[in-house]
């Protein structure tokens, strides 16, 4: 086939994805096949080259991260049952106050827990956070919501072990050690700068309270207040949180005697397993650029095995903690929640070996060189386009992977920087089509108004910043 047909099936292909997915509300999965299947048999490849391409490139993937995102949300779903995350928040709160809560929170979800499926993280947080906001003052709302946003879309694509970042580490081979500390690099000034850049223009009008937020939460919030003694009464505060809002402006303070009283166990033991796993993937991926050729390191670092004690400690904890019943029930919920997860990631895998096997490589290659003018750029910028048009951070980061890896090597970037700018430009405009938009719309009392601008111009903003930094960052390669 000519060089133009195959650049023109291939485009059919990711439009017809795309349109199967927003005008038809065709499952994700079911719509990556089909555009496959299509492109496979468009580009000659045949009936039986073609299924064998994609279930070739489905088991590629698979093989790469198929135990790693299992793995990770199995860890997420127990310490989920476990309570982890509320107690988290509370803490957050105390320690650094309600003032510098929006960043605290936004880098912890960011970084420590993308092992956790966003929509439960999001359900679990939202509440806690609008609790909180009431602490902060009159952009409690706004600045809590587009920390949370900014948290938990940064974190799926930019950091081990999200979702999105498994996927593209495994679509462009890129070490996943190597992924962990260069998206730590990249996403906490990301989160920082990002969330600076919103609390400025909030405090410059940007937010409009009486538009933006729902008036009758206003008056919850407002009522919550009006006990006979001033104080805030327990009954009107989400479960989980209590009254540890009250105690966010005295700054740092010892909460050890609410583990006693619960009987739980010290909630920096819940996490150790998790942190534990994160430290061994960023242990190997300096041992081998120290190149320390060492066996048992490379065996206890490998991300299989490192997130495999993370699991196997975290069990344990939460057997200690609240029997293995309970641990059973949370093991049961995390395999029905990792199903699509795995399927997804795994056709997106798909999609790159039928696009690599069609010869768009080999025709793009022609097209561009180590000399490309702003290389990272294009991939930002395929990446946002993409978003744009499916509106899901994970599917528009694993599609432009695909279709990115096999020009790689001509873009003549080192591959985790591709994924990097992949996963940056998927965060791009965050709007109508994505399930994010409306839990915040509903979870943290926003117009819809509101959202597009805590939420679609917030990670925007934060899509904007890390291509920005990236580019530097890109000097040291």
């Amino acid at each position: 086939m000519s060089d133009a047909g195959v650049l023109i099936n291939t485009a059919v292909a990711i439009l017809a994805i795309v349109i199967l997915i927003v005008r038809f509300r065709v499952n994700p999965v079911i719509s990556l096949v089909v555009g496959s299947l299509y492109l496979g048999l468009a580009t000659e490849l045949g009936l039986d080259k073609t299924i064998e391409t994609i279930t070739g490139g489905f088991g590629e993937i698979m093989a790469e991260v198929g135990l790693l995102i299992a793995f990770g949300v199995l860890m997420a779903s127990i310490l989920q049952e476990l309570g982890a995350i509320e107690r988290l928040v509370k803490h957050l709160l105390r320690l650094f106050g309600p003032k510098r809560l929006p960043y605290s929170m936004a880098l912890t979800i960011g970084t420590l827990l993308q092992s956790i499926y966003l929509d439960v993280l999001l359900v679990i947080s939202a509440p806690l956070a609008r609790t909180a906001s009431k602490r902060i003052g009159p952009l409690g709302t706004a600045r809590m919501a587009t920390a949370l946003a900014i948290g938990l879309e940064t974190g799926i694509v930019l950091m081990v072990p999200g979702v999105g970042a498994l996927a593209l580490a495994a679509l462009l081979s890129v070490p996943l050690g190597k992924m962990l500390l260069w998206g730590l690099v990249l996403i906490i000034p990301t989160i920082l700068i990002s969330i600076t850049i919103m609390t400025f223009l909030f405090r410059r009008g940007f937010w409009k309270s009486e538009v933006d937020e729902q008036q009758e939460i206003l008056v919850e919030q407002d009522l919550v207040n009006v006990a006979a003694d001033g104080s805030t009464t327990a009954a009107t505060a989400p479960s989980g949180i209590d009254d540890a809002s009250g105690a966010g402006d005295a700054g740092p303070q010892d909460d050890s005697g609410d583990d006693d009283r619960t009987g739980q166990p010290p909630l920096v033991l819940l996490f150790v397993p998790l942190l534990t796993s994160l430290l061994l993937i960023g242990f190997g991926a300096i041992a081998e650029v120290a190149k320390w050729d060492n066996k048992i390191v490379q065996f206890v670092s490998d991300p299989v095995v490192a997130l495999l004690v993370g699991l196997v400690g975290t069990c344990l904890i939460g057997r200690y903690a609240m029997g293995q019943n309970r641990v059973e029930k949370a093991i049961a919920r995390g395999f029905k929640e990792s199903g699509q997860i795995l399927i997804l990631t795994a056709v997106g895998g798909s999609l790159a070996a039928v696009v690599s096997a069609g010869g768009l490589g080999d025709i793009l290659r022609g097209y561009f060189s180590a000399h490309t003018f702003a290389p990272l750029l294009l991939v930002w910028g395929i990446a946002a386009v993409l978003h744009i048009a499916v509106g899901s951070v994970t599917i528009s980061a694993i599609t432009a992977a695909g279709i990115l890896a096999p020009i790689a090597p001509a873009l003549g970037l080192d591959p985790v920087l591709i994924a990097l700018a992949a996963g940056s430009g998927s965060l791009f405009a965050v709007h109508v089509t994505s399930n994010t938009f409306w839990l915040l719309q509903s979870l943290m009392g926003q117009t819809t108004r509101g959202t597009l601008k805590s939420c679609t111009v917030g990670v925007s903003v934060a899509s904007v910043v890390a291509i920005a930094l990236l580019m530097p960052i890109s000097l040291l390669f």
